[in-house]
């Protein structure tokens, strides 16, 4: 068909295809309504704002690095500078923010916040203490490698890592043992978590620019989990003794 398209009612499974011209071809790219059958062509880059692109970037890297400023202070004012100098305009700085990865977050903090308030993640952590507990340190650095593994994907490394170190120290001293493998299986665990894309913070960052989902991290993530858990229940107590 070629003609009166406008007065054709489109039924499932019909495709159009359409001819664009050269300036509205890079809108559609970031429509995933489209999919183009010959070759787009390169973008536009602006050769000339590399430099100061380069500048910011260094610039927001050693300011963080040095403990000049706070690594969010840095990183919001350098996509400050970025719009400011012209190396992004509003629109572009706009359609980059991950409005999926925000609301994630937002969901993930509520529940960590949930978890904690209502005392289910320190009953876990008291369950897990008398359960393991007779069975020996390395058996429950072990456990709360594990549990901070798992927890982390649930919530943030962060608050995982808050919640469950005090209870690692009480814990230690309750054995009579030093809280230093506790707390490095804690560290460790949340800081390795590959399960979920809310497990850590470069996890979110490529959850949405590389397409992916959530069982995505499940099937490359879980067996990477288990084997940072074996050899963290292995050299942990090794390189940290009770």
């Amino acid at each position: 068909m070629h003609a009166k398209l406008e007065t054709t009612k489109l039924k499932a499974g019909d495709t159009l295809l359409i001819e664009v011209e050269e300036t509205r071809k890079f809108e559609l790219v970031k429509s995933k309504d489209f999919v183009f059958v010959s070759d787009v062509g390169l973008q536009d880059f602006r050769k000339h704002k590399i430099i100061p692109a380069l500048l910011i970037l260094f610039g927001v890297v050693l300011t963080a690095a040095l403990n000049i400023f706070p690594i969010v202070v840095s990183a919001v004012a350098g996509c400050v500078l970025l719009v400011l100098t012209g190396c992004i305009n509003l629109e572009e700085a706009y359609d980059a923010i991950e409005w999926k990865v925000i609301f994630l977050l937002a969901g993930v903090i509520t529940l960590g916040v949930a978890l904690e308030a209502t005392g289910a993640a320190a009953l876990l952590s008291t369950l897990m203490i008398s359960i393991i507990g007779p069975l020996g340190p390395v058996a429950l650095v072990s456990a709360f490698f594990l549990l901070s593994s798992l927890l982390t994907g649930a919530m943030s490394n962060n608050a995982t890592a808050a919640l469950l170190a005090p209870i690692a120290i009480v814990a230690a001293g309750s054995m009579g043992v030093d809280a230093k493998p506790f707390l490095m299986a804690v560290t460790f665990a949340a800081s390795a978590s590959f399960m979920t894309p809310v497990g850590y913070q470069t996890n979110l960052m490529i959850y949405e620019p590389g397409h992916f989902k959530f069982r995505d991290f499940l099937k490359v993530g879980t067996p990477l989990n288990i084997l940072f858990w074996i050899l963290g229940t292995i050299f942990i107590p090794y390189f940290w003794s009770f």
